[in-house]
């Protein structure tokens, strides 16, 4: 079932754990996340980048609504990392029912601006706005891209941001950064950042560059209150790595010999980042409220 970011969210916020956001960018990346969520009634927000969504056309999001209506579990169906108003109404278009309006490297007035003009298109029409305060870091090996040098969400500026822009969620930099990291390098997040955001201000708090930290310090920003994760190039090496590997048979050419590995491969990965958002079965909390 489709429901809304801000049910999706807020019923996270009150049991205390984090819903994925994945990124599909095809329908086998698709199956694999509904598939695990509805195996282990967990729920789950499905994300498409912009430019995900240039390469698999407005046309896949059909079928991905067809999935989401049909399932049990609740989903939300949320434009990640939308760089311009041309790319949220692209996806509003195409029947997306959550945003994110990505202003984060622009200087902090114009991206309060940018934000507020879409949180006022968007909330007539029922569509949810997610914002970002801060940079978050770029590995060079991902689609989501991100900044040379990560800048940490300032705490009283996060109040003021959300207080001026009315968003729904806030994505707050905290030392993640999008992609995988590069071997040897060891990301550390600055936990009391996030404590003080969290001290400061009851809006839900998003988490990008969820893929490939430590899963000790991802629990712990859980637990202090993070409430969206973010994860696109974990799924996607895990499904990818299992590809090459069965294709090393060079004599496979169906699809259905090649692809069901991977899959299995990706939910493995998907079920792993639910339980570390201590979300697995939690979609009866939303029946609850």
């Amino acid at each position: 079932m489709l429901i809304s970011m801000s049910k999706m969210l807020k019923v996270a916020k009150k049991g205390h754990f984090a819903v994925g956001a994945f990124n599909v960018s095809s329908s086998m990346l698709m199956r694999a996340v509904v598939e695990e969520a509805e195996a282990t009634q967990t729920p789950a927000i499905i994300a498409i980048h912009p430019d995900e969504l240039q390469f698999i056309t407005n046309e896949f999001i059909a079928y991905v609504l067809e999935k989401i209506h049909r399932s049990p579990i609740p989903f939300v169906l949320h434009l990640d990392h939308g760089g311009s108003l041309a790319d949220v109404e692209r996806a509003v278009h195409a029947g997306f029912n959550s945003v994110m309006i990505d202003g984060s490297k622009l200087p902090y007035e114009k991206n309060i601006a940018l934000v507020k003009q879409v949180v006022d298109l968007m909330h007539p029409i029922g569509v949810a706005v997610e914002g970002e305060l801060g940079t978050i870091g770029d590995t060079g090996n991902s689609i989501e891209g991100g900044a040379t040098k990560v800048i940490y969400t300032n705490p009283e500026q996060a109040v003021n941001f959300i207080e001026k822009t009315g968003a729904d969620s806030l994505a707050v930099a905290i030392g993640t950064a999008h992609g995988i990291y590069p071997k040897g390098f060891k990301p550390a997040l600055q936990m009391n950042i996030l404590r003080d955001i969290v001290e400061r201000t009851d809006s839900p708090l998003v988490l990008h560059g969820g893929s490939a930290n430590p899963d000790n310090e991802i629990a712990q920003a859980v637990t202090i209150g993070i409430q969206k994760i973010n994860i696109s190039s974990d799924i996607k090496h895990a499904f990818y790595v299992k590809c090459r590997e069965v294709l090393k048979n060079q004599e496979l050419r169906e699809p259905n010999q090649i692809y069901p590995k991977c899959i299995e491969a990706t939910k493995h990965v998907v079920r792993q980042k639910m339980q570390l958002f201590n979300s697995i079965g939690k979609s009866s909390n939303y029946f609850a409220e």
